[in-house]
Formats: C-alpha cells, sequence, structure tokens
C-alpha cells in the first residue's frame, strides 16, 4: 500500500546554529560565521512572502568541518555558503528559479 503524504513547504531548509567554544575539536558553524548568513538567509526567505518556503534553526548537522551548513528539502541538497552573496544566489537560482547552485553544494561524508 503506498501512501500519498503532501508536503507541508515547497522549500524547508534547515540552517545549522551549533555553536561551540573556540579551539573545540569539532568546530561548529556558529564559529564559522553562520550567524550573519543566516540572518541574511531568513530575511530573504521573508521577503519572497513564499509561505511554502521555511526556515528552521538545527543544532548541529553532524558535518562540522563544511559549515556553514544548510540542507534544503525536499530535494536533500546540502550547501555550505561562506558569504551574504552566496545567500542570495541560493536564494534567488534554487528557491525561485528552481536551480541548484551546484558550485555551493557539499556532499556528507559520514
Amino acid at each position: 500500500m503506498s501512501l500519498e503524504i503532501p508536503q507541508v513547504y515547497a522549500i524547508h531548509v534547515f540552517a545549522c546554529f551549533q555553536s561551540r567554544p573556540p579551539g573545540h575539536p569539532r568546530g561548529s558553524c556558529g564559529a564559522n560565521g553562520a550567524e550573519a548568513l543566516w540572518k541574511r538567509l531568513g530575511w530573504a526567505i521573508e521577503s519572497l512572502g513564499d509561505p511554502r518556503i521555511a526556515l528552521t534553526a538545527t543544532g548541529c548537522l553532524g558535518f562540522c568541518a563544511a559549515g556553514p551548513l544548510m540542507v534544503v528539502y525536499p530535494q536533500g541538497i546540502w550547501y555550505a555558503p561562506k558569504s551574504e552573496a552566496d545567500i542570495d544566489e541560493i536564494v534567488d537560482s534554487h528557491f525561485v528559479k528552481g536551480e541548484p547552485v551546484e558550485r555551493l553544494i557539499v556532499v556528507p561524508r559520514t
């Protein structure tokens, strides 16, 4: 039996807000400048005015070396943006035009 479950959001972004102390062996997205990027991301999503796009703050996504990290569902695409310009490009290209930004995609390794 196959169950069709409707998506609540067309795009649901999970962004790591983990912040570990300086010198922690795993590092953290917070220690690598995530706060400014996620503020920009939240502002950009809000500016779109599309209730089908959501941002959720998370703790560690488990792939700290690539941080700051965000993952976009339902596609399951992982991004490691480094600047506010990267955030703007992801929002415009992926969220608005439906075209993922290949140069910012990372593949998590466990």
